[in-house]
């Protein structure tokens, strides 16, 4: 009986509930199921390079939209599994299938000359800045 009490914890199931709870798509940080694409934004001077990675996809699954000052970049991943003569076969499915989804502000940016590339898993897009506006002063003569 004492060796039970020692080994007993209370708090336990309370860990595991934590831990299957924040081990899901929705916080990023499951291995096995979707957790978004990574992307990094760098700045080139007179434009910003951004960069997501999504391995995996072919370029007809990744979608580019512009509207209004946002830019939405969308991928969606198929699953193999799902058809009919393959569904018995498997033992073991943890490649994630889904749509994956992120959008950018383009504050600041020229729309209309955005350029994108995508090769070994990398998209890639070139984002133009706007060229800055300067004030323009002037003195005027009194009459």
């Amino acid at each position: 009986m004492r060796n039970f009490l020692t080994l007993y914890d209370p708090f336990r199931e309370m860990d595991n509930f934590e831990r299957h709870f924040f081990d899901s798509p929705f916080f990023g940080t499951s291995t096995s199921t979707m957790a978004g694409f990574g992307t990094d934004i760098t700045d080139e001077g007179d434009s910003y390079k951004l960069t997501a990675d999504l391995p995996g996809f072919s370029k007809d699954d990744i979608k580019i939209d512009v509207n209004d000052n946002t830019l939405t970049l969308s991928a969606e991943r198929h699953s193999e599994y799902e058809e009919k003569e393959k569904k018995g076969k498997y033992i073991r499915v943890e490649r994630s299938y889904g749509s994956y989804s992120r959008s950018f502000d383009l504050t600041g940016i020229k729309s209309d000359d955005i350029t994108a590339s995508y090769e070994n898993g990398v998209l890639t897009l070139e984002l133009p800045k706007e060229e800055e506006v300067k004030p323009v002063s002037r003195r005027l003569e009194i009459k």
